[in-house]
């Protein structure tokens, strides 16, 4: 056995910072010592499980942190040492498919493999020179979505209503839809049933192999909660910046509010409206504000979010569902209402908008969807006024049962997504008054043999629309 070289050792004070847990509990840890700490930095506890936390809190004589992964043995006393500037995760493409808790740890037994990226879960969004205008239509497959409330790549969508009414329904059938974009669904707070659920879902329509699932359990500290929605994005973040086109949801940051709320108000931080910090309108624009088309030279990636937030008995003059409807580009809301008379998706176009508009749309597509939003809008401002039992004039009960044929024509089940050619088809047809003579209960079932002859035929979006209107009329008029 060879001795040690030490010719190359030099003797000299070496200085490292540690502190001491004061107390712990409820998922934070209040810390004394550390006198150079920064706010969010990672710090270790020497519990013998190397437990992590995140600095939240900075005081003149203690330091407060919220614990992300704890273990038993953290008690008042328990050495504590600083670690990393910022919390950064593994990201890339080895995700897909998986289930993943916010630091990216496995959840579905499987092994995750090594990636060769790693990505800080908060970083400053991209600058207004590095952002470009949106342009190209990300499709759901849902008609009243694709048609009167366009989303387009890079657009921040918020889904808004009551809790039941089809927003999360939505969120999946358009993760469904997508072929050429990744996607990240972020669950907070949820229940493990509806994540298994929402799992075996994309499994079985065939999503799963492009999305990454990351969840924070009702159980999970409220740590964990808080950071979902940053990994979440920084996941999706990462195919941006390569030039991809991604889309994230977040699933709901009602949730995500809550757990702020409860780590600020455990930390003594002043309350503010219904009890939340000051800085929770920050909170969610620094996070919303990451999604956007990046500028050609950077790639032109682009990051699509759709945020869901809850409301109470339609109430969205909340704190929260104002704070983010300000944020976001437009808002899809649910109505109770439209889901109790059996209209689905219940989505009330009069409280509804997407501020990009026909921006994100084709031409063709924007061109009839614009007569059609606005048949549909007069339609049910005329539906209320025939409520009172009034008399109607022929051309006004003309427009009532014009407007309940495109209302039937809209409903849609769930996890039946619709092509845009399909949703385009129907277009015409209703503009073109080629479904008029039908049978109310008819219209759906006529307009899916007409899907069918579309998927035979060779028409597209850019085809001439006089091709389009004399095939529509050959086929309605001679059906199968």
């Amino acid at each position: 056995m060879t001795a040690p070289d030490f010719k190359d050792y030099r003797f000299g004070l070496r200085v490292r910072e540690q502190g001491r847990v004061i107390s712990v509990g409820d998922g934070i840890s209040w810390i004394a010592g550390l006198p150079s700490a920064a706010l969010d930095q990672l710090v270790t506890f020497d519990d013998g499980t190397a437990s992590r936390g995140m600095l939240f809190n900075l005081e003149a004589e203690r330091i407060g942190a919220i614990i992300l992964d704890q273990g038993e043995n953290i008690v008042a006393g328990t050495r504590v040492v600083p670690a990393a500037p910022l919390l950064e995760i593994p990201v890339g493409d080895g995700l897909l498919g998986r289930v993943v808790d916010p630091l990216c740890r496995p959840l579905d037994g499987r092994a995750l493999e090594r990636l060769d990226a790693v990505r800080p879960i908060d970083i400053r969004s991209p600058s207004i020179a590095q952002r470009d205008d949106v342009h190209d239509p990300l499709y759901t497959g849902n008609t009243i979505v694709d048609t009167m409330l366009p989303i387009g790549r890079g657009q921040r969508q918020l889904l808004i209503g009551d809790r039941g009414l089809g927003k999360t329904s939505l969120a999946i059938d358009t993760v469904v839809e997508q072929r050429d974009v990744l996607c990240v669904y972020v669950l907070i707070g949820q229940r493990r049933s509806e994540i298994t659920g929402l799992v075996a879902t994309l499994a079985d329509a065939g999503a799963l192999a492009r999305t990454v699932i990351v969840v924070a359990e009702a159980d999970a500290p409220a740590g964990l909660q808080y950071i979902a929605p940053y990994a979440g994005c920084a996941i999706a973040e990462h195919w941006m910046r390569q030039g991809r086109h991604a889309l994230v949801v977040y699933d709901d940051l009602t949730r995500h509010a809550q757990a702020y709320r409860s780590l600020s108000l455990l930390l003594r931080r002043p309350p503010g409206r219904e009890a939340y910090p000051g800085d929770i309108f920050f909170l969610h624009s620094r996070l919303l504000e990451r999604a956007t088309v990046l500028t050609a030279e950077l790639g032109g990636g682009s990051l699509t979010a759709l945020p869901i937030v809850d409301t109470q008995e339609g109430e969205i003059a909340a704190y929260i569902p104002t704070n983010l409807i300000s944020i976001t580009d437009g808002q899809t809301y649910f109505s109770a209402q439209l889901f109790a008379a059996g209209s689905l998706p219940a989505i009330d176009l009069t409280k509804s908008v997407s501020r990009i508009g026909g921006a994100a749309q084709e031409p063709s597509v924007a061109a009839e969807a614009g007569r059609m939003r606005l048949e549909y809008l007069q339609f049910l401002e005329l539906e209320r006024f025939s409520r009172l039992g009034t008399r109607l004039e022929p051309s006004t009960a003309a427009k009532i049962a014009r407007g309940r044929l495109l209302r039937e024509i809209f409903k849609q089940e769930r996890l039946a997504p619709r092509p845009i050619v399909v949703q385009f088809a129907s277009m015409i047809a209703f503009n073109d008054g080629l479904l008029d003579v039908l049978p109310l209960e008819r219209a759906r079932s006529v307009l899916a043999q007409v899907a069918d002859r579309i998927g035979e035929s060779d028409l597209t979006l850019t085809t001439p629309r006089a091709q389009w209107s004399s095939a529509l009329q050959a086929w309605l008029t001679k059906p199968p």
